[in-house]
């Protein structure tokens, strides 16, 4: 063969692209060649013997027009392009799909038809039949439903509602998914050819399924109403409803379709019914709208005839074709079923397996533990006998010195109560000085009151003797001297009187004062020999409350500066007179709001002149009635 004869072949062929619901194919045809022999190319392609359900369309002059198959290719009125676009589509739709379809690809290419044209809203649908579909869909692309993998949100991408159904209610695509999900979950076993009818089943029951619709007009004028050809028959909608139709011809009630330029007429089998004439604006609708219905009534009447033998092998091959893959299904479920189970088995050995070797670590750890523990309480228990002996011997040393302390305190007691004994003796003493005091006071005030008597009555005697000599001194010559002398004598032998008595009154002042120094510096001994003793006994005390805890508590008022400390309870006494001592020396009148308690016994020194006069022993007897002390605080 020259190159010449090549070139002139090559340029007999022709490139076409066509394009599916599913892939795009590109094929060579030769430039003679029908419309009939480029669909039986595609149809080998895509191994579907189901060919009369499907055509080849194209856009001519902005209608979608069906590739006539008994006519050459390039004499019909395709778009001159290289190359040239075909869209290979369902022309005519089954009336009941489990029955009529049979090829696994038939039904997968109605699906895919189907299902775009209900997203596109050719094929009005409720939402709740929205759903359910879309649930198929998704069955059908991604198989069973698996928590594990399926999680929530991977539908975000899949456009499978209409945008009428999403706009009619107020949901979020997360709810849309969530609902279509739950549906989802209900179809677990369903393989993809089962979702694929199950799917096409439900939309063959909607009132658009497989209608074309066509405007067209009663009259030449107007164009009010639209034509809808489908496999049942003819209907007759209005413009705004395209769901119930107005008037509705059967195929098996029409006898005849003629067409007459723009008019088409359809007689009924009925003679008495009244025949339905129609016009339409374009030529080329009329011709489709003719070519439409003379192929759905053929089908029609096809269906309704005994299947040849052509269309019996078709239906037999492939209901061994479906129970070949239902049972090639079955076993992929049975085995995907036990491989799940094996899985799961699987998973729970390694999960039995994980935890036998969690619990063998846990318990290698607790035995490590475990010794630890021992080896820890060992040196515990060491450590505890060494201190239980420590303890004992602490024990033992304990009871000696309670037992010494106990002495102690016994003795301590002792000592307190010749204690208090000495001061309860004290303070007798203390009462009797200060009665002795009162009563001497007294005395005093008596002498005094004596003393100033005879010193009144000597003043009473000078006066009389002055007197008296006065009274002598002009009869000192004529009196005898006898009578001089008697005079002079009585004068001093009252001058005597006077001077003796007042001796007398001297001396025994004198002696009373001897003898209260000598019982006041006798008392001043006693109490600073009990003074002494009283700090000694402190000193014990002391050192008793810093080794036994348990006579802290003991309190005490005063000590022997006057300032607050703890002393017994039996040092604590109320004074003896209603009068008491201040701690500057001084002696008060003991009334209730301002009363101090005596706190300690006291060291008195009163002092007397050693010689005495009527003025000094009137005030050393005023000294002693207001008991002007030096207090000494124990």
């Amino acid at each position: 063969m020259s190159i010449r004869s090549l070139k002139k072949k090559q340029q007999k062929t022709l490139k076409v692209k066509i394009v599916t619901m599913e892939t795009e194919m590109e094929l060579n045809c030769e430039m003679d060649w029908k419309g009939k022999d480029l669909f039986e190319l595609v149809c080998q392609h895509l191994v579907l013997k189901e060919t009369w359900f499907f055509g080849l369309q194209y856009m001519a002059n902005g209608v979608d027009t069906w590739l006539k198959l008994d006519k050459k290719i390039l004499q019909q009125e395709v778009p001159k392009e290289d190359p040239l676009k075909f869209r290979f589509l369902a022309k005519f739709y089954p009336e009941n799909v489990s029955e009529e379809l049979f090829q696994d690809i038939t039904q997968h290419l109605f699906f895919l038809q189907v299902k775009k044209q209900i997203l596109d809203e050719e094929i009005l649908c409720s939402p709740e039949a929205s759903v359910l579909l879309a649930s198929y869909a998704v069955q059908a692309k991604y198989g069973d439903y698996n928590p594990s993998i399926h999680q929530p949100g991977f539908l975000s991408q899949e456009e499978l509602l209409p945008k009428r159904v999403l706009q009619q209610y107020q949901m979020t695509s997360e709810m849309w998914q969530d609902k279509i999900t739950a549906w989802y979950a209900e179809h677990r076993g369903s393989a993809r050819e089962e979702a694929e009818i199950n799917y096409l089943k439900i939309a063959q029951d909607l009132d658009m399924y497989g209608m074309n619709y066509f405007p067209i007009s009663e009259t030449k004028d107007n164009s009010d109403i639209l034509l809808g050809v489908d496999a049942k028959g003819v209907h007759i909608y209005s413009r705004n409803n395209k769901i119930s139709p107005l008037k509705s011809f059967k195929w098996g009630d029409i006898r005849n379709i003629s067409y007459n330029s723009k008019k088409l007429k359809f007689t009924p089998v009925d003679k008495k019914a009244e025949t339905f004439k129609f016009y339409s604006k374009e030529q080329n609708v009329n011709k489709l709208i003719l070519h439409l219905c003379i192929e759905n009534h053929n089908l029609f009447l096809t269906k309704r005839k005994v299947d040849s033998i052509e269309i019996q092998q078709i239906k037999m091959q492939a209901k061994e074709e479906k129970a070949r893959k239902k049972k090639e299904h079955q076993r992929l479920v049975l085995e995907k079923q036990l491989r799940e189970e094996a899985e799961r088995g699987k998973e729970d050995l390694e999960r039995r397996l994980f935890q036998v070797e969690e619990e063998a670590r846990q318990a290698n750890d607790a035995l490590l533990r475990s010794n630890e523990a021992a080896e820890l309480l060992a040196e515990k228990v060491q450590i505890a006998e060494d201190e239980a002996k420590l303890l004992a011997q602490d024990a033992v040393e304990a009871r000696h010195e309670l037992q010494r302390l106990e002495l102690a305190v016994l003795k301590s007691k002792d000592e307190m109560r010749m204690m208090e004994k000495k001061m309860r003796e004290c303070d007798m003493i203390t009462k009797k000085l200060l009665q002795d005091s009162g009563r001497r006071a007294k005395e005093a005030e008596l002498l005094e009151q004596d003393l100033q008597k005879a010193r009144e009555a000597e003043q009473i005697a000078k006066q009389r003797l002055l007197e008296l000599g006065t009274n002598c001194q002009p009869l000192s010559a004529k009196v005898l001297p006898q009578d001089t002398s008697e005079n002079g004598n009585d004068n001093k032998m009252l001058r005597q009187d006077v001077d003796t008595e007042y001796k007398r009154l001297s001396l025994e002042i004198e002696r009373e004062r001897m003898e209260y120094l000598e019982k006041s510096k006798r008392l001043e001994n006693q109490l600073n020999e009990l003074k002494l003793e009283i700090q000694a006994l402190k000193q014990e005390d002391q050192h008793m409350n810093n080794t036994c805890p348990w006579n802290s508590n003991q309190r005490f008022r005063y000590n022997m500066h006057g300032s607050d400390t703890f002393l017994p309870q039996a040092y604590q006494r109320e004074p003896a007179s209603p009068y008491y001592i201040s701690p500057v020396g001084t002696i008060h009148s003991c009334k209730e709001a301002d009363r101090v308690p005596y706190s300690a016994p006291v060291r008195m020194v009163h002092t007397l002149p050693s010689s005495m006069n009527g003025r000094e022993n009137q005030q050393n007897a005023r000294k002693v009635e207001k008991c002007d002390l030096d207090i000494i605080y124990i």
